[in-house]
Parts: structure tokens; sequence; C-alpha cells
């Protein structure tokens, strides 16, 4: 089995976040259409995440990029203190870690909401 370079794991990632997101979004707004004005509880429960892992989502991507940029450069400036040949920053990992929190919040959504009924 070949080796899963961070190119092919950020190409994966941003697949398989590109088949999600489209069916969260119809079930979510599907749902919004048929509550209408008075959403029941499970409803308003729903619609309450919906920000709140938006939010945990996109702070987990930043930090995890930074701290994958950090370990990147740390790792450069160990080669240039010993004197070694200095490695291009991957920024494709980079990417592949920050785009990890929000691809598993919106892959775990679709798996789950394609349980749930709307009626």
């Amino acid at each position: 089995m070949p080796k899963n370079t961070s190119s092919q794991r950020l190409a994966r990632q941003a697949t398989e976040l590109a088949i999600a997101v489209p069916q969260v979004m119809a079930h979510r707004l599907t749902r919004m259409a048929l509550a209408g004005t008075s959403p029941n509880a499970r409803d308003r429960k729903e619609f309450h995440g919906m920000g709140q892992e938006k939010m945990l989502a996109f702070s987990q991507s930043w930090f995890a990029m930074g701290w994958a940029a950090t370990e990147a450069m740390q790792k450069s400036w160990l080669a240039v203190l010993s004197g070694a040949r200095v490695p291009m920053m991957d920024m494709q990992a980079v990417l592949s870690e920050g785009m990890k929190p929000v691809h598993r919040k919106a892959t775990a959504n679709a798996k789950r909401l394609r349980k749930v009924s709307l009626f």
C-alpha cells in the first residue's frame, strides 16, 4: 500500500468534505423550512448546535494549523543550527492538520443526519 502523503491526505479530506457539506446543508435547510416559525425542542437543539459546532471546529482548525506551522519552523531552525539542509515547510501537511477538525465534524454530522427523520 503506498504511503499516504500530505497531498493525498488533503485531497481525500477535501473530497469527503465536498460530499458531506451539501448533505448536511440540505438536511438542515429542509428541517428549518419544515419547522417554520415555531421549531420544536429537537429542532431548536439542532439549530443552536450548528453555530456552536462551527466556532469550535474552526478554532480547533486554526490552532492545529498554527501548531503544525510552529513545529515545521522549529524543525527548520534545528536544521539551520545543526548545519543541515533546511527542509521546505510542507504547507499541505499544515492545511491537512487544519482541515481535520472541520472534516471530522462535517462527516460526523452527515453520518448522524442520514439516520434522522425529518418528519
